[in-house]
């Protein structure tokens, strides 16, 4: 049995043998993709001085309080005026500036007489004040969006005003999930006597998504052998890159999803990992004369498969595409917290920040079992609880991985 930092080394090591393939997509079709190079900008932006305000523009001049209002500039139609000390513009946000002018006053602050326009009473301004300044978001050539985000609609900002209609991205992987053992029956069935539904089916094919990634379901089955065995073998025969299963991996006497993969020519690279939940965890390649595969053997209980999931595969194949995305907090606990063994513990948590003192504090959820999907559907994070520690009192800081 392996430490959860071997094991994470040795995944990472065979996932980076897989080539990552570079597509272009439409801007439009690029949301939650990884970007796969460096955007820099094309243009100043703002690519001119423009009003960060609806007022007037002037040539500043402290002593001066009214002026003679000589045109008007909106956004998108510019006209040149030439403007004095006592002249002024009305101008829109943003409008192109006059380059005679240097100061922008809020329409809020000025009081209009025809086509005189004065400062309020007790009004102060000072120069340059509500002007946006060419450049100052970027200069032309200066990166705007870096290589390894996992694009969200503001960065779709940013590469739009880049002029990016096509963007290149990292192709997604197709990641195929098999969910194996008897007790299992369809979610549109009421599971009777000993029978469960298979939540893990949909749990983990919405993770590999929300991940940004391909999924593709070859279903359930049962613990047939023979049936598993065709299963498996038409999943390692496909184009997918990485092959999950679920259950199977454990000492049982109906757990042969690891011999299987093994006669089907799939290489062990660890069986058993020291954590809680998810002990089991088996991580296997296989090599055919198409393509590499990964293949995960995740626990069938629910939480730990969602676990091992979230730390082993979705975290490598982060890191991967050498994702910037920090999934990490440090949080203070709200509770104390005990364990009894030396493994390492993802105990799930409940996260929240607190404004005021610029800091997240963490909650336990409840129960520890692996089986329960009540505290997982609560959680939005998972505590850190580290080989050597045994108990973590309210009021220390810990690591939190996201979920």
């Amino acid at each position: 049995m392996i430490n959860y930092e071997e094991a994470n080394k040795i995944i990472l090591r065979e996932l980076s043998k897989i080539t990552k393939r570079i597509i272009e997509v439409d801007l439009q079709d690029c949301l939650g993709r990884t970007l796969a190079e460096d955007v820099f900008s094309d243009t100043d932006q703002p690519p001119f001085d423009n009003s960060a305000m609806d007022g007037i523009a002037i040539k500043f001049n402290e002593n001066i309080r009214s002026w003679s209002l000589i045109g008007e500039i909106s956004a998108g139609n510019y006209e040149h005026f030439e403007l004095d000390e006592n002249s002024c513009v009305r101008i829109m946000t943003g409008g192109k500036m006059p380059s005679s002018a240097d100061t922008v006053i809020p329409v809020e602050l000025l009081a209009e007489y025809g086509k005189r326009i004065s400062l309020l009473s007790d009004v102060k301004i000072k120069k340059g004040t509500h002007v946006r300044k060419k450049g100052s978001d970027l200069f032309v050539g200066m990166k705007s969006v870096e290589s390894g985000i996992k694009i969200k609609s503001n960065h779709i900002s940013m590469l739009s005003a880049c002029g990016e209609s096509k963007v290149k991205v990292y192709d997604k992987l197709k990641i195929g999930l098999l969910v194996t053992g008897d007790e299992l029956v369809e979610i549109s069935e009421i599971p009777l006597g000993d029978k469960i539904r298979a939540s893990n089916l949909y749990t983990l094919l919405s993770s590999v998504k929300e991940s940004g990634h391909e999924a593709l379901s070859f279903g359930l089955v049962g613990d047939d052998r023979e049936l598993t065995e065709e299963k498996i073998r038409s999943a390692l025969n496909s184009d997918i890159d990485i092959f999950l299963t679920t259950g199977g991996v454990s000492v049982g006497k109906y757990d042969f999803v690891k011999e299987i993969l093994e006669q089907l020519g799939c290489e062990t690279k660890f069986w058993r990992v020291n954590i809680k939940p998810g002990k089991p965890v088996l991580f296997c390649t296989f090599n055919n004369d198409s393509r590499s595969k990964l293949v995960f053997g995740l626990p069938g209980n629910p939480v730990s498969a969602f676990v091992t999931f979230n730390i082993f595969v979705k975290n490598n194949i982060d890191k991967y595409f050498n994702s910037k995305e920090n999934k990490n907090i440090i949080a203070e606990l709200n509770d104390d917290i005990r364990k009894k063994d030396r493994k390492r513990h993802f105990s799930r948590g409940i996260l929240t920040y607190e404004p005021s003192l610029a800091r997240y504090f963490v909650s336990d959820a409840g129960s520890v079992s692996s089986g329960n999907m009540a505290s997982l559907s609560k959680a939005n994070c998972l505590i850190i609880l580290k080989e050597e520690t045994s108990h973590l009192r309210k009021g220390e800081m810990v690591e939190c991985i996201k979920i």
